[in-house]
Protein backbone atom coordinates (compact mmCIF):
# COMPACT_ATOMS: atom_id res chain seq x y z
CA UNK A 1 0.00 0.00 0.00
CA UNK A 2 1.35 3.43 -0.97
CA UNK A 3 1.91 5.66 2.05
CA UNK A 4 2.61 8.61 -0.27
CA UNK A 5 0.63 9.23 -3.43
CA UNK A 6 0.60 12.27 -5.69
CA UNK A 7 -1.10 12.72 -9.04
CA UNK A 8 -0.40 15.72 -11.31
CA UNK A 9 0.78 17.61 -8.21
CA UNK A 10 1.57 21.24 -9.07
CA UNK A 11 2.74 24.26 -7.09
CA UNK A 12 2.81 27.66 -8.77
CA UNK A 13 3.97 30.79 -6.98
CA UNK A 14 2.71 34.19 -8.09
CA UNK A 15 5.41 36.84 -7.76
CA UNK A 16 5.13 40.60 -7.88
CA UNK A 17 7.64 42.19 -10.28
CA UNK A 18 8.57 45.87 -9.94
CA UNK A 19 10.59 48.15 -12.20
CA UNK A 20 13.68 49.61 -10.48
CA UNK A 21 13.75 53.03 -8.85
CA UNK A 22 11.20 55.41 -7.36
CA UNK A 23 9.22 55.66 -10.60
CA UNK A 24 8.83 51.91 -10.64
CA UNK A 25 7.62 51.95 -7.04
CA UNK A 26 5.01 54.62 -7.74
CA UNK A 27 3.85 52.85 -10.90
CA UNK A 28 3.43 49.60 -8.99
CA UNK A 29 0.92 51.29 -6.68
CA UNK A 30 -1.52 51.60 -9.57
CA UNK A 31 -0.56 48.71 -11.83
CA UNK A 32 1.20 45.63 -10.66
CA UNK A 33 2.93 43.13 -12.88
CA UNK A 34 2.99 39.49 -11.82
CA UNK A 35 4.94 36.50 -12.99
CA UNK A 36 4.10 32.87 -12.28
CA UNK A 37 6.82 30.47 -11.17
CA UNK A 38 5.99 26.76 -11.29
CA UNK A 39 8.08 25.08 -8.60
CA UNK A 40 6.54 21.59 -8.98
CA UNK A 41 4.91 20.62 -12.26
CA UNK A 42 2.44 17.71 -12.71
CA UNK A 43 4.38 15.48 -10.33
CA UNK A 44 3.32 11.83 -9.95
CA UNK A 45 4.80 9.81 -7.10
CA UNK A 46 3.96 6.60 -5.24
CA UNK A 47 6.04 5.41 -2.29
CA UNK A 48 5.35 2.18 -0.45
CA UNK A 49 5.69 1.61 3.30
CA UNK A 50 9.28 0.93 4.40
CA UNK A 51 10.96 2.34 1.27
CA UNK A 52 14.09 4.49 1.44
CA UNK A 53 13.84 6.90 -1.48
CA UNK A 54 16.37 9.51 -2.58
CA UNK A 55 15.06 12.75 -4.06
CA UNK A 56 17.85 14.41 -5.99
CA UNK A 57 18.27 17.42 -8.25
CA UNK A 58 20.11 20.75 -8.48
CA UNK A 59 19.30 23.81 -6.39
CA UNK A 60 15.92 25.25 -7.31
CA UNK A 61 14.72 21.97 -8.82
CA UNK A 62 11.65 21.80 -6.58
CA UNK A 63 12.78 19.19 -4.04
CA UNK A 64 12.11 21.24 -0.91
CA UNK A 65 8.82 22.56 -2.28
CA UNK A 66 7.70 18.97 -2.85
CA UNK A 67 8.67 17.98 0.70
CA UNK A 68 6.82 21.00 2.09
CA UNK A 69 3.65 19.99 0.26
CA UNK A 70 3.97 16.40 1.47
CA UNK A 71 4.24 17.65 5.07
CA UNK A 72 1.47 20.24 4.81
CA UNK A 73 3.70 23.30 5.26
CA UNK A 74 2.41 24.72 1.98
CA UNK A 75 -0.66 23.89 -0.07
CA UNK A 76 -0.54 22.60 -3.65
CA UNK A 77 -1.97 24.74 -6.42
CA UNK A 78 -3.55 21.75 -8.13
CA UNK A 79 -3.40 17.98 -8.35
CA UNK A 80 -3.93 15.13 -5.91
CA UNK A 81 -1.90 14.37 -2.79
CA UNK A 82 -2.21 11.81 -0.02
CA UNK A 83 0.25 11.01 2.77
CA UNK A 84 -0.62 8.17 5.14
CA UNK A 85 -4.20 8.52 3.94
CA UNK A 86 -4.43 12.23 4.84
CA UNK A 87 -4.51 15.48 2.87
CA UNK A 88 -1.37 17.07 4.41
CA UNK A 89 -2.42 20.72 4.32
CA UNK A 90 -5.40 20.05 6.60
CA UNK A 91 -2.78 19.44 9.30
CA UNK A 92 -4.95 17.12 11.31
CA UNK A 93 -3.40 16.13 14.65
CA UNK A 94 -3.70 12.46 13.73
CA UNK A 95 -1.57 13.15 10.65
CA UNK A 96 1.03 15.27 12.43
CA UNK A 97 1.59 12.47 14.95
CA UNK A 98 2.65 10.10 12.16
CA UNK A 99 5.46 11.92 10.35
CA UNK A 100 8.62 13.85 11.15
CA UNK A 101 10.84 16.31 9.28
CA UNK A 102 14.54 17.01 9.71
CA UNK A 103 16.05 19.88 7.72
CA UNK A 104 19.81 20.32 7.81
CA UNK A 105 19.56 24.10 7.76
CA UNK A 106 16.64 24.51 10.19
CA UNK A 107 16.72 23.32 13.78
CA UNK A 108 13.78 22.12 15.84
CA UNK A 109 15.86 22.08 19.03
CA UNK A 110 15.73 24.81 21.67
CA UNK A 111 19.26 26.16 21.95
CA UNK A 112 18.98 27.22 25.60
CA UNK A 113 17.62 23.84 26.72
CA UNK A 114 19.52 20.60 27.07
CA UNK A 115 18.74 17.73 24.68
CA UNK A 116 17.31 15.78 27.62
CA UNK A 117 14.83 18.56 28.41
CA UNK A 118 13.96 18.88 24.71
CA UNK A 119 13.20 15.16 24.57
CA UNK A 120 10.83 15.53 27.54
CA UNK A 121 9.12 18.49 25.87
CA UNK A 122 8.50 16.49 22.69
CA UNK A 123 7.28 13.58 24.80
CA UNK A 124 4.47 15.79 26.08
CA UNK A 125 3.76 17.35 22.66
CA UNK A 126 3.32 13.95 21.06
CA UNK A 127 1.75 12.29 24.11
CA UNK A 128 4.32 9.49 24.04
CA UNK A 129 3.67 6.82 26.69
CA UNK A 130 6.38 6.54 29.36
CA UNK A 131 7.52 3.05 28.39
CA UNK A 132 7.82 3.88 24.68
CA UNK A 133 9.60 7.15 25.46
CA UNK A 134 12.17 5.46 27.70
CA UNK A 135 12.73 2.62 25.24
CA UNK A 136 13.26 5.00 22.30
CA UNK A 137 15.53 7.40 24.18
CA UNK A 138 17.69 4.55 25.48
CA UNK A 139 17.84 2.92 22.03
CA UNK A 140 18.70 6.05 20.03
CA UNK A 141 21.12 7.49 22.61
CA UNK A 142 22.99 4.18 22.69
CA UNK A 143 22.91 3.84 18.89
CA UNK A 144 24.43 7.29 18.41
CA UNK A 145 26.66 7.27 21.48
CA UNK A 146 25.51 10.68 22.75
CA UNK A 147 24.79 9.95 26.44
CA UNK A 148 27.44 12.45 27.57
CA UNK A 149 25.68 15.32 25.76
CA UNK A 150 22.16 14.89 27.15
CA UNK A 151 22.56 17.40 29.98
CA UNK A 152 24.44 20.24 28.28
CA UNK A 153 22.87 23.16 26.41
CA UNK A 154 22.17 22.53 22.74
CA UNK A 155 23.99 25.76 21.87
CA UNK A 156 27.27 24.22 23.07
CA UNK A 157 27.05 21.17 20.80
CA UNK A 158 28.98 20.78 17.57
CA UNK A 159 27.05 20.58 14.30
CA UNK A 160 27.47 16.80 14.11
CA UNK A 161 26.31 16.30 17.71
CA UNK A 162 23.34 18.60 17.15
CA UNK A 163 22.24 16.76 14.01
CA UNK A 164 22.23 13.50 15.97
CA UNK A 165 19.94 15.11 18.53
CA UNK A 166 17.71 16.45 15.74
CA UNK A 167 17.20 12.92 14.44
CA UNK A 168 16.52 11.51 17.89
CA UNK A 169 13.86 14.19 18.53
CA UNK A 170 12.26 13.43 15.15
CA UNK A 171 12.07 9.69 15.85
CA UNK A 172 10.90 9.68 19.47
CA UNK A 173 7.22 9.26 18.51
CA UNK A 174 7.86 6.40 16.05
CA UNK A 175 6.82 8.26 12.88
CA UNK A 176 5.64 6.23 9.92
CA UNK A 177 7.32 8.60 7.47
CA UNK A 178 10.55 10.57 7.96
CA UNK A 179 11.41 13.44 5.61
CA UNK A 180 15.09 14.40 5.52
CA UNK A 181 16.18 17.57 3.73
CA UNK A 182 19.98 17.76 3.46
CA UNK A 183 20.59 16.08 6.86
CA UNK A 184 24.37 15.77 6.34
CA UNK A 185 24.99 19.31 5.10
CA UNK A 186 28.09 20.78 6.74
CA UNK A 187 29.11 17.53 8.44
CA UNK A 188 32.61 16.12 8.15
CA UNK A 189 33.23 12.73 6.53
CA UNK A 190 33.19 10.79 9.82
CA UNK A 191 29.92 12.40 10.94
CA UNK A 192 28.35 11.71 7.55
CA UNK A 193 29.26 8.02 7.81
CA UNK A 194 27.73 7.87 11.28
CA UNK A 195 24.57 9.57 10.07
CA UNK A 196 24.22 7.14 7.16
CA UNK A 197 24.70 4.13 9.46
CA UNK A 198 22.06 5.49 11.84
CA UNK A 199 19.50 6.09 9.10
CA UNK A 200 20.09 2.66 7.59
CA UNK A 201 19.52 1.10 11.02
CA UNK A 202 16.29 3.04 11.56
CA UNK A 203 14.92 2.06 8.16
CA UNK A 204 15.91 -1.60 8.51
CA UNK A 205 14.87 -2.15 12.13
CA UNK A 206 11.81 0.09 12.44
CA UNK A 207 10.50 -0.09 8.88
CA UNK A 208 10.26 3.70 8.78
CA UNK A 209 9.59 5.10 5.31
CA UNK A 210 12.32 7.66 4.60
CA UNK A 211 12.46 10.31 1.88
CA UNK A 212 15.92 11.83 1.60
CA UNK A 213 16.89 14.93 -0.37
CA UNK A 214 20.61 15.46 -0.68
CA UNK A 215 23.34 16.85 -2.90
CA UNK A 216 25.79 14.29 -1.53
CA UNK A 217 25.93 11.38 -3.94
CA UNK A 218 27.39 9.09 -1.29
CA UNK A 219 24.27 9.56 0.86
CA UNK A 220 21.97 8.55 -1.98
CA UNK A 221 24.08 5.68 -3.29
CA UNK A 222 24.61 4.02 0.09
CA UNK A 223 21.13 4.53 1.54
CA UNK A 224 18.53 4.66 -1.24
CA UNK A 225 17.75 1.65 -3.46
CA UNK A 226 15.35 3.92 -5.36
CA UNK A 227 15.97 7.44 -6.63
CA UNK A 228 13.70 10.13 -8.02
CA UNK A 229 15.38 12.87 -10.07
CA UNK A 230 13.65 16.23 -10.30
CA UNK A 231 14.62 19.31 -12.30
CA UNK A 232 12.61 22.44 -13.03
CA UNK A 233 9.79 20.95 -10.99
CA UNK A 234 9.44 17.86 -13.21
CA UNK A 235 10.26 14.24 -12.57
CA UNK A 236 12.95 13.02 -14.94
CA UNK A 237 13.68 9.59 -13.51
CA UNK A 238 12.13 7.21 -11.00
CA UNK A 239 13.81 3.86 -10.51
CA UNK A 240 16.91 1.98 -9.37
CA UNK A 241 19.69 4.14 -7.93
CA UNK A 242 22.37 1.76 -9.23
CA UNK A 243 20.95 1.88 -12.76
CA UNK A 244 20.79 5.65 -12.62
CA UNK A 245 24.45 6.04 -11.75
CA UNK A 246 25.65 3.28 -14.04
CA UNK A 247 23.93 5.00 -16.96
CA UNK A 248 24.65 8.66 -16.28
CA UNK A 249 27.59 9.00 -13.91
CA UNK A 250 30.08 8.13 -16.63
CA UNK A 251 33.24 9.90 -15.42
CA UNK A 252 35.39 10.18 -12.32
CA UNK A 253 37.44 13.09 -11.07
CA UNK A 254 41.02 11.91 -10.52
CA UNK A 255 43.51 13.93 -8.45
CA UNK A 256 47.16 12.84 -8.43
CA UNK A 257 49.95 14.57 -6.53
CA UNK A 258 53.65 13.75 -7.09
CA UNK A 259 56.74 13.83 -4.89
CA UNK A 260 58.82 15.58 -7.58
CA UNK A 261 58.23 17.70 -10.67
CA UNK A 262 56.44 15.67 -13.33
CA UNK A 263 55.37 16.44 -16.87
CA UNK A 264 52.58 13.90 -16.94
CA UNK A 265 50.11 13.83 -19.83
CA UNK A 266 46.62 12.37 -19.60
CA UNK A 267 44.99 10.25 -22.34
CA UNK A 268 43.03 12.00 -25.09
CA UNK A 269 39.68 10.79 -23.75
CA UNK A 270 40.33 12.56 -20.42
CA UNK A 271 39.62 16.21 -19.64
CA UNK A 272 42.40 18.09 -17.86
CA UNK A 273 41.03 20.40 -15.18
CA UNK A 274 44.21 21.47 -13.36
CA UNK A 275 47.90 20.84 -13.93
CA UNK A 276 51.02 21.93 -12.05
CA UNK A 277 54.49 20.30 -11.89
CA UNK A 278 53.37 18.47 -8.72
CA UNK A 279 49.69 17.85 -9.32
CA UNK A 280 47.15 16.93 -12.00
CA UNK A 281 43.36 16.93 -11.75
CA UNK A 282 41.39 15.44 -14.63
CA UNK A 283 38.09 13.80 -15.55
CA UNK A 284 38.46 10.22 -16.77
CA UNK A 285 35.94 7.75 -18.25
CA UNK A 286 34.61 5.73 -15.32
CA UNK A 287 35.31 2.34 -16.92
CA UNK A 288 38.97 3.27 -17.63
CA UNK A 289 39.81 5.26 -14.50
CA UNK A 290 41.41 2.30 -12.70
CA UNK A 291 43.64 1.45 -15.67
CA UNK A 292 44.69 5.10 -16.14
CA UNK A 293 45.64 5.44 -12.46
CA UNK A 294 47.57 2.13 -12.61
CA UNK A 295 49.57 3.36 -15.62
CA UNK A 296 50.42 6.63 -13.85
CA UNK A 297 51.54 4.71 -10.77
CA UNK A 298 53.80 2.57 -12.96
CA UNK A 299 55.38 5.41 -14.94
CA UNK A 300 55.67 8.02 -12.15
CA UNK A 301 55.90 8.23 -8.35
CA UNK A 302 52.59 9.51 -6.98
CA UNK A 303 52.48 10.83 -3.42
CA UNK A 304 48.70 10.58 -3.29
CA UNK A 305 45.83 9.54 -5.55
CA UNK A 306 42.12 10.20 -5.01
CA UNK A 307 39.05 9.48 -7.12
CA UNK A 308 35.70 11.23 -6.71
CA UNK A 309 32.31 10.67 -8.29
CA UNK A 310 30.96 13.28 -10.67
CA UNK A 311 29.08 16.20 -9.21
CA UNK A 312 25.31 15.80 -8.85
CA UNK A 313 24.71 18.82 -11.07
CA UNK A 314 26.58 17.26 -13.99
CA UNK A 315 24.70 13.97 -13.62
CA UNK A 316 21.28 15.64 -13.48
CA UNK A 317 22.11 17.86 -16.45
CA UNK A 318 23.07 14.76 -18.44
CA UNK A 319 19.82 13.03 -17.52
CA UNK A 320 17.82 16.12 -18.45
CA UNK A 321 19.62 16.46 -21.79
CA UNK A 322 19.11 12.80 -22.62
CA UNK A 323 15.36 12.92 -21.98
CA UNK A 324 15.20 9.17 -21.56
CA UNK A 325 14.36 6.73 -18.79
CA UNK A 326 14.66 3.15 -17.66
CA UNK A 327 11.87 0.63 -17.99
CA UNK A 328 8.51 1.26 -19.58
CA UNK A 329 9.83 3.52 -22.35
CA UNK A 330 9.62 7.29 -22.52
CA UNK A 331 8.12 10.13 -24.44
CA UNK A 332 9.66 13.56 -24.92
CA UNK A 333 6.82 15.60 -26.29
CA UNK A 334 5.60 18.91 -24.96
CA UNK A 335 5.41 17.35 -21.55
CA UNK A 336 9.21 17.05 -21.29
CA UNK A 337 11.46 14.14 -20.42
CA UNK A 338 10.19 10.67 -19.73
CA UNK A 339 9.85 8.95 -16.41
CA UNK A 340 10.97 5.40 -15.65
CA UNK A 341 9.48 2.38 -13.91
CA UNK A 342 6.53 2.12 -16.23
CA UNK A 343 5.45 5.77 -16.02
CA UNK A 344 6.05 8.28 -18.78
CA UNK A 345 5.06 11.83 -19.50
CA UNK A 346 2.52 12.25 -22.27
CA UNK A 347 2.30 15.19 -24.65
CA UNK A 348 0.04 17.11 -22.30
CA UNK A 349 2.59 16.91 -19.54
CA UNK A 350 0.79 14.37 -17.34
CA UNK A 351 1.76 10.84 -16.39
CA UNK A 352 -0.17 8.00 -17.98
CA UNK A 353 0.27 5.79 -14.93
CA UNK A 354 -2.85 4.51 -13.21
CA UNK A 355 -4.38 6.04 -10.12
CA UNK A 356 -6.69 8.90 -9.31
CA UNK A 357 -6.09 12.05 -7.32
CA UNK A 358 -6.52 11.41 -3.63
CA UNK A 359 -7.59 14.96 -2.89
CA UNK A 360 -8.42 17.25 -5.84
CA UNK A 361 -7.24 20.79 -5.31
CA UNK A 362 -8.73 23.62 -7.39
CA UNK A 363 -7.14 26.79 -8.67
CA UNK A 364 -8.52 30.21 -9.39
CA UNK A 365 -8.02 32.09 -12.63
CA UNK A 366 -5.00 33.88 -11.24
CA UNK A 367 -3.12 30.70 -10.44
CA UNK A 368 -3.65 30.91 -6.67
CA UNK A 369 -5.19 28.40 -4.32
CA UNK A 370 -8.89 28.01 -3.81
CA UNK A 371 -10.24 28.63 -0.31
CA UNK A 372 -9.93 24.97 0.62
CA UNK A 373 -6.16 25.11 0.08
CA UNK A 374 -5.05 27.90 2.37
CA UNK A 375 -1.46 28.00 3.65
CA UNK A 376 -1.07 25.88 6.75
CA UNK A 377 1.01 28.27 8.82
CA UNK A 378 -0.04 31.70 10.07
CA UNK A 379 2.72 33.34 8.06
CA UNK A 380 1.41 31.76 4.83
CA UNK A 381 3.28 32.49 1.63
CA UNK A 382 5.19 35.73 1.24
CA UNK A 383 4.98 38.07 -1.67
CA UNK A 384 8.19 36.73 -3.09
CA UNK A 385 6.69 33.33 -3.71
CA UNK A 386 8.34 31.67 -0.74
CA UNK A 387 6.83 30.51 2.49
CA UNK A 388 7.25 31.77 6.00
CA UNK A 389 7.49 29.40 8.92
Amino acid sequence: MAVIHTKNLTKTYRRFEKEPGLAGSVKSLFKREYIDKTAVDNFDLDIEAGEFVGLIGPNGAGKTTLVKMLTGIIAPTSGGISVLGYFPNKLENAFKMQYAVVMGQKSQLFFELTPGDTFRLFKELYAIPDDIYKRNVDYFVDLFGVAEFLNVQVRTLSLGERMKMELIVALLHNPGVLFLDEPTIGLDAAAQRQMRAFLHEVNAQSGTTIILTSHYMEDVRRLCPRSVVINNGRKLYDGSTDELFDAYQTRKKITVTFESETGVKVPEDCEMMEQTPYKVVFMAPKERSGRIVAEMSRDFTPADISAEEEDIGAVVERIYAAGESFGGGSTAGAGGAGVGVGNYVDEAGGSTAGGTPAHPVGTDSGGGEMPGCKPSHPGGEDAGGGDTL
